[in-house]
C-alpha cells in the first residue's frame, strides 16, 4: 500500500511537519475507518492522524543522528476494531541538507621533507570527512585548499596531498627550518555556500649535507717544545659547518708539507675540531719550524649542491720551541778489551759526549761509583779517557760493567749516561795443577808397567786456543826406579809401575811427583804429588790388606811425621808407669 515517505531533516517551523497521507481503499469517507501507527518513533516521534491518515513530525530530526525510520499502519473498522486490511511496513528517509562541516582526522599535522627537494615533492597526506550524507547532493563531497604556507607549499584539492612548490634553491634549512601551513576542506564541491573545515600541518625541513666545511682561519700558528713526546697536543683546529648531525661530521688530514713526517692530524669526536698531535721527536737543533698544509671534508659527501667544493683547506705553520737536552753520547754503549796485566794509569778507552743545544756548553765526564764500587777505574773529567786506577785480575773479574756520565758544566741538572763494557783479555800467569788430590795403591806383587793411576790437570787461565798440558816426573829422585808416566797427549796421564814387586813391610807409601806443564806465554808448570800405598792384593787385583800407616795417610801428614808420632806414643807408654 505504502513504500516510502521523505521527510526534510532539521525542519524550524512551529507547526507538525507535514509527511504524507495513508490512503486505504476501505477507507469511503463514512468515518468507519480508523488508521492505526506502530514501530520506530510511533506515537512520540511520527504520529497519524486516525480518521484520515495524515502523518506528521513532531519534532526537529538530524540524518546524522539517524538516517531513516521503519513504521508499520493498520487499517480497522472503528466500531469493531477488525483489521479491514493486513499490517503494511513503510520507511521514513530524512532527506540530507548540509548542516555539517568538514572535520579533519587530527587537529595538528606534523611532518618533514628534507630541505632543497625538487618541486613536488610529496610531504604529506591530510584527511578530512563530512557527516552528510555522500549519496545524496554535495553536501560532503569535499575540496581541499591551502589558506597558509605559500608560496612553499600546495595541496591537492581531491586527494589532501602537501607538496613542495618552490624548487632546491628556495627551500634550505639554513635559512628556514620550520612551517606552519594551514589547509582547509570545503564541502559543496567548494561551491559558494559550502561549509568549512582545517587543520594546521606544521613542517619541518630535514637536514641534507648541502654545505661543506670551512676553517676559520686560512694560517694557523703553533708552537711546540721540542721535548714534546709522540701524542702530545699541539694545538686545535676549528672549521664550521651550517649542517647538522652525521652531515656536519669532518674529517682532517695532512696533504701536504715539510711536516707530515713529524705531525699527525685527528678528529675530535666531541667538539669536531682537529687535533695536531707529535708523531715523531722533535729537534730544535736538526729544523725549528715546519709547515703543513691541511684539508677538512666531511665524512658524508654530497656533492649535489656544493657550488663551492666539498673540501676546504689551510695552513699550519708550527714552530719548535728549544729545550735544554742533556748530553748526547757519540754511541749508546761502548765496548773495549784490554789485558789483565796492564798497568796502573793505563788508558782503557774513551767516551764522548756533546751538548746538543746550540750553547754547546762545556761536558764533564764522570764514573757512576755505584756501578765501580771497588775504585779500579776513573775517568778524566775534560776529555773522556777512561784509565786504571788498581790492578786487574781476570781470573777474578773477567768482565768490569761501569756507567760513565757526562754532566752539562753550565747547568749539571743535564746529565746523561752510558755503560761501558771492559773486558780483561786473558795471559798465561796461572799454573796448572791436579785436577783433584790423587791417591791410587799399587799391589806388592805386579807387573811392570802396570796402570795405577790417570791424572788430570786444570788451569785458570783461558787460551784462546784451548789448554795443552804435559806432564813427566820430577827429574831428581828415586821414583824413577819405582815409577814412571805416560803423557797420554789428551790433557792426561797414566802412572805405570816400575818394578814387578813392592814390599809392604820395606816402604808402604810412595810420594810421587808430577810435574804439569802448560804451552802458554811465558810458560807455567807446578809439581803435583801423587801418594801411593803397597797393599797386599788376591790373585785378581784387588786390595786386601795395607799397613795402617798407609790407610791413615793423607796429603797433609807425610810418612815421617806419622813415624814420630809413633815414637812419642811408645816413649810416653814406658815414662809413665815409672814415675
Amino acid at each position: 500500500m505504502w513504500n516510502q515517505f521523505f521527510l526534510q531533516e532539521e525542519y524550524t517551523g512551529s507547526d507538525y511537519q507535514y509527511i504524507g497521507k495513508l490512503q486505504s481503499d476501505q477507507d469511503h469517507g463514512d468515518g468507519s475507518v480508523k488508521y492505526v501507527l506502530s514501530g520506530e518513533g510511533a506515537g512520540t516521534i511520527f504520529v497519524i492522524d486516525e480518521n484520515n491518515g495524515d502523518l506528521h513530525a513532531t519534532r526537529r530530526l538530524d540524518r546524522e543522528e539517524k538516517a531513516f525510520y521503519i513504521l508499520k499502519a493498520t487499517v480497522v473498522n472503528k466500531w469493531t476494531g477488525q483489521k479491514l486490511e493486513p499490517e503494511t511496513e513503510f520507511i521514513i528517509k530524512l532527506h540530507d541538507i548540509n548542516d555539517n562541516e568538514p572535520k579533519f582526522s587530527k587537529e595538528v599535522y606534523t611532518a618533514s621533507v628534507p630541505e632543497r627537494s625538487d618541486i613536488g615533492t610529496s610531504v604529506t597526506q591530510v584527511t578530512a570527512t563530512d557527516a552528510d550524507d555522500r549519496m545524496y547532493g554535495n553536501s560532503a563531497k569535499l575540496v581541499y585548499s591551502i589558506s597558509q604556507g605559500h608560496p612553499y607549499f600546495s595541496v591537492e584539492p581531491n586527494t589532501g596531498v602537501i607538496r613542495t612548490a618552490l624548487g632546491p634553491g628556495d627551500m634550505d634549512r639554513e635559512q628556514r627550518e620550520h612551517y606552519q601551513v594551514v589547509i582547509e576542506a570545503k564541502d559543496m564541491g567548494g561551491q559558494r555556500g559550502g561549509l568549512t573545515g582545517s587543520t594546521v600541518v606544521k613542517i619541518t625541513l630535514t637536514d641534507v649535507n648541502d654545505n661543506p666545511p670551512r676553517f676559520t682561519q686560512s694560517i694557523y700558528q703553533f708552537r711546540v717544545p721540542e721535548s714534546s713526546k709522540s701524542g702530545s697536543i699541539v694545538g686545535r683546529i676549528q672549521a664550521t659547518d651550517k649542517d647538522i648531525g652525521k652531515n656536519s661530521e669532518m674529517d682532517f688530514t695532512i696533504i701536504s708539507g715539510d711536516g707530515m713526517e713529524m705531525f699527525d692530524i685527528s678528529t675530535d669526536k666531541e667538539t669536531q675540531e682537529g687535533l695536531i698531535t707529535v708523531r715523531k721527536p722533535l729537534d730544535y737543533e736538526k729544523k725549528p719550524s715546519y709547515t703543513i698544509e691541511l684539508q677538512v671534508q666531511n665524512t658524508q659527501e654530497y656533492v649535489r649542491f656544493m657550488s663551492s667544493g666539498p673540501k676546504d683547506m689551510a695552513t699550519v705553520r708550527l714552530a719548535v720551541d728549544d729545550v735544554d737536552e742533556p748530553p748526547v753520547f757519540e754511541k749508546a754503549s761502548y765496548l773495549y778489551e784490554v789485558k789483565e796485566d796492564v798497568a796502573v794509569g793505563t788508558v782503557v778507552g774513551s767516551v764522548s759526549a756533546m751538548d746538543p743545544d746550540r750553547a754547546r756548553s762545556i761536558v764533564n765526564y764522570s764514573i757512576d761509583r755505584r756501578t765501580d764500587r771497588g775504585h779500579l777505574f776513573n775517568v778524566y773529567p775534560m776529555n773522556g779517557s777512561v784509565f786504571l786506577l788498581k790492578s786487574l785480575d781476570r781470573e777474578t773479574t773477567a768482565w768490569h760493567n761501569i756507567s760513565i756520565v757526562a754532566t752539562e758544566l753550565n747547568n749539571p741538572r743535564q746529565s746523561s749516561s752510558v755503560s761501558v763494557y771492559i773486558r780483561l783479555l786473558d795471559i798465561n800467569d796461572n799454573a796448572p795443577m791436579f785436577a783433584t788430590v790423587y791417591e791410587t795403591f799399587v799391589c806388592e806383587k805386579t807387573k811392570v808397567g802396570q796402570r795405577i793411576q790417570i791424572v788430570s790437570a786444570v788451569d785458570a787461565d783461558e787460551p784462546s786456543s784451548g789448554h795443552k798440558f804435559s806432564f813427566s816426573l820430577a827429574p831428581k829422585g828415586t821414583h824413577h826406579r819405582n815409577f814412571s808416566i805416560r803423557d797420554n797427549g789428551d790433557n792426561t796421564a797414566g802412572i805405570l809401575t816400575g818394578q814387578a814387586t813392592y814390599s809392604r813391610l820395606h816402604k808402604s807409601v810412595y810420594l810421587v811427583p808430577v810435574v804439569i806443564t802448560d804451552d802458554g806465554y811465558p810458560m807455567q808448570s807446578s809439581t803435583g804429588t801423587l801418594t801411593v800405598r803397597v797393599c797386599t792384593c788376591d790373585h785378581e787385583g784387588n786390595m786386601e790388606l795395607c799397613n795402617p800407616e798407609a790407610l791413615s795417610s793423607s796429603p797433609g801428614l807425610s810418612t815421617g811425621a806419622l813415624i814420630a808420632i809413633l815414637l812419642c806414643v811408645i816413649i810416653l807408654l814406658f815414662v809413665l808407669p815409672a814415675s
